[in-house]
């Protein structure tokens, strides 16, 4: 099992940036597909993007080319750069690990983007 946690989330005006972090608790973060979802108000939780353990990386159309996903499986982090910030960006983030056909979750951070 794998402890994950979420840091980095804040307020942030429309146009600026944010990066987040995901910090895993065991150091086999290499062995895992990680992840990041987020949870809009009133709306279902969503995938934003993934780095695979074996280096691919995919994002949601929506978030194509304004959001980077990278990993450190030294240091057991994963980071998702958010930049040009929408208010339609505004949701609670979660990182999520996956492996076979378990998955963990943390616990989210909030993002809100307004002026």
């Amino acid at each position: 099992q794998v402890r994950l946690e979420e840091s980095g989330g804040g307020l942030v005006q429309p146009g600026g940036s944010l990066r987040l972090s995901c910090a895993a608790s065991r150091s086999a973060m290499s062995l895992y597909s990680m992840a990041w979802y987020r949870q809009g108000p009133g709306m279902q939780r969503e995938w934003v993007a993934t780095a695979a353990s074996g280096g691919a990386k995919a994002y949601a159309d929506s978030v194509k080319g304004r959001f980077a996903i990278y990993r450190d499986n030294v240091k057991d982090t994963m980071w998702l750069e958010m930049t040009s910030l929408k208010s339609e960006d505004t949701a609670v983030y979660y990182c999520k690990a996956t492996r076979g056909r378990n998955d963990y979750w943390g616990q989210g951070t909030q993002v809100t983007v307004s002026s």
